[in-house]
């Protein structure tokens, strides 16, 4: 996950979403498909199972999908629209371009659901499931799925430009970017555990290990060795979010903020002698809190804005609409 990665979907307009939360969510539900598609979570599994055992970095991937997903005028699927000859979509707004990725796989589990049970399932709820199951197949903590999302007809590129963190982003903006989206401040430190898996490319952590002091000194220079210092030479060289346990959904996110090993500014901005510290520093003694957590951030995350009822549609294609 690339910018404050799953630092995800807000428009201009999202201060109005938040009162809404309840009444649309309230339409989801765990056991949604349980009669009109019964074997959706076997299918999307094996097809996220198979992706990851072929390259674990997807898991991350499909995560942050979901995370830029729910960001940009709630978790309606708008990010999986391409850009047509008179419709311009997300995939190239600069939080996106050249970063996100995993669309091919979610090609797949479209095609393979769409055989299991035709127009019945939403392109939003494949991201959920396979958002969940990335987490749980990389050890992380698993839970239930809400589903009953529709899929959006439109979307707007310069909402998710306007929305998503960028990884330069201080405390006080991320704070706000969630509260807005009735994310609390505990949510964000949870939800930006999510960079225990994943990598990042050198363009978002450059200035970070050449220019900050709150970075421990052997991890900057290691990092250096792969993202030159030069502004065009090397931007897409990759280095994991978690120097530990790239591939392993755990806690050590937190201990390496404490030990100043964070690879994003605003990763370190969570443990930097903010109001945030003594939140990293319990995810750090307590692995099982933070699963917890993370669990009920993603669920919250879940059900922001989603289209229910009549609205919407159930695409047959998650690339356009019908």
């Amino acid at each position: 996950m690339a910018s404050v990665s799953f630092f995800l979907k807000f428009s201009l307009t999202s201060l109005l979403l938040v009162p809404f939360l309840g009444s649309t969510s309230a339409q989801l539900s765990t056991i949604f498909y349980s009669k009109s598609c019964p074997k959706l979570f076997s299918t999307v599994r094996s097809i996220v199972q198979s992706a990851i055992s072929k390259e674990a970095r997807i898991g991350a991937s499909l995560l942050r999908l979901f995370f830029h997903d729910c960001f940009v005028n709630g978790c309606d699927g708008s990010l999986l629209l391409d850009d047509t000859s008179s419709f311009t979509g997300e995939k190239n707004a600069v939080p996106n371009r050249n970063s996100a990725r995993g669309f091919e796989v979610v090609d797949n589990i479209k095609s393979a659901v769409e055989k299991a049970c035709p127009g019945v399932v939403s392109c939003a709820d494949i991201l959920a499931i396979a958002a969940r199951d990335s987490v749980t197949i990389l050890r992380g903590p698993n839970w239930n799925v809400k589903l009953g999302r529709r899929d959006a007809r439109t979307t707007s590129q310069a909402a998710a430009n306007n929305g998503i963190p960028p990884p330069t982003s201080n405390l006080k903006r991320l704070i706000s970017r969630f509260n807005a989206l009735g994310l609390s401040t505990r949510d964000l430190v949870a939800l930006a555990g999510a960079h225990t898996i994943g990598q990042a490319r050198c363009t978002s952590f450059r200035t970070r290990i050449y220019n900050e002091s709150n970075i421990d000194r052997s991890f900057a220079q290691t990092r250096q060795r792969n993202c030159p210092r030069a502004i065009g030479s090397g931007d897409n060289n990759l280095a994991p979010l978690d120097i530990q346990t790239p591939t392993s959904f755990d806690n050590n996110y937190f201990k390496n903020l404490i030990n100043r090993r964070g690879l994003l500014h605003s990763d370190q901005q969570l443990f930097n002698g903010g109001s945030t510290d003594s939140i990293v520093q319990g995810y750090s003694n307590n692995p099982s809190s933070f699963s917890s957590n993370f669990v009920s951030a993603m669920i919250k995350m879940g059900d922001i804005s989603p289209l229910t009822g009549s609205r919407g549609e159930i695409r047959r294609n998650c690339r356009r609409v019908n």
